[in-house]
């Protein structure tokens, strides 16, 4: 048998009023009642804590020495019971999240925004990372939720969508494709072309695509950033393509874009979560967030 809550709570206020009578109505417990309780309590320790008279009642020598511990004891209870109602109430609490660069600068603020507002007390820690890693950081339990492209069926991990993106390409300024609302996918391999290093979902896809379409692009440098990607075409080194989540980070590193058609792309942008592992309720409140604050570009 172990001491219990109830146990220590009775020694702890018998030793402090020296009166079962007081005692038992701090406790809202009969006198019967807490005799008991300190008598079982005394059983599990191997002896008395109390020394008990029909006039005084004292502590012995080991209830003596006990008594700091049970008071320490009762109030590490205590706190450890008020921060885990704190983290259900989301007063405090810490949560990281993994995203995609593009998704952190253009998505990300407003829902952020949202929660803070709802939830002033959780400190977030964004994972701006490429794609690939987002889902690695969510699958190795090192973030509780991630927002990425979709990926292929995943065993342990679930992919809830938020909305569908498209796919642009991005110019220097002043370049012939932007006398065009709308560029097709054969019209790239007239240009040098910059491109994402390779492994990369996004690559993949051009690659899929250009391949689907009998389209050979001139790949004359890579990178392993967007916004290399950005700065590189900005700088009139040749083209490239992104999604639509990724045009203002290129329209500030001053590329410009057009929409890619004939065959128009488009991939699910969602939120990423382990299965068979329950997220906090800081991370539930932030994936409810996602889903009612952010839309499709």
């Amino acid at each position: 048998m172990d001491i219990t809550i109830k146990q220590l709570k009775a020694f702890v206020t018998v030793a402090q009023t020296h009166n079962f009578a007081e005692a038992g109505e701090r406790l809202h417990l009969s006198q019967p009642a807490l005799s008991i309780a300190l008598k079982n309590m005394e059983e599990v320790v191997g002896g008395k804590l109390l020394a008990r008279t029909t006039r005084t009642l004292s502590l012995t020598p080991e209830g003596e020495a006990f008594l700091p511990v049970a008071q320490r004891l009762l109030a590490d209870w205590d706190n450890a019971l008020t921060d885990l109602h704190n983290l259900f109430a989301m007063r405090r609490g810490k949560l990281a999240i993994a995203t995609m660069a593009s998704f952190s600068i253009s998505k990300l603020p407003k829902a952020l925004h949202f929660f803070r507002a709802h939830f002033p007390d959780i400190n977030i820690t964004v994972q701006d990372v490429v794609a690939e890693e987002v889902v690695e950081m969510v699958r190795k339990g090192r973030v509780e939720v991630g927002v990425t492209f979709d990926l292929d069926e995943s065993e342990d991990l679930h992919f809830e969508p938020l909305f569908e993106d498209s796919f642009f390409v991005v110019t220097p300024p002043g370049h012939p494709l932007l006398e065009q609302k709308e560029i097709r996918w054969a019209q790239l391999q007239d240009y040098p072309f910059v491109a994402l290093q390779r492994p990369s979902a996004m690559r993949q896809m051009i690659d899929d695509t250009t391949a689907d379409c009998g389209i050979m692009l001139t790949v004359e440098f890579e990178a392993h950033q967007l916004a290399s990607i950005g700065s590189m075409v900005a700088g009139g080194l040749g083209i490239s393509v992104v999604p639509s989540l990724a045009i203002q980070q290129m329209e500030a590193l001053g590329a410009e874009s057009r929409l890619l058609t004939d065959p128009k792309v488009t991939r699910r942008v969602g939120i990423l979560t382990r299965r068979r592992y329950p997220l906090s309720s800081a991370a539930n409140a932030l994936v409810d967030t996602l889903k009612s604050q952010i839309t499709a570009p």
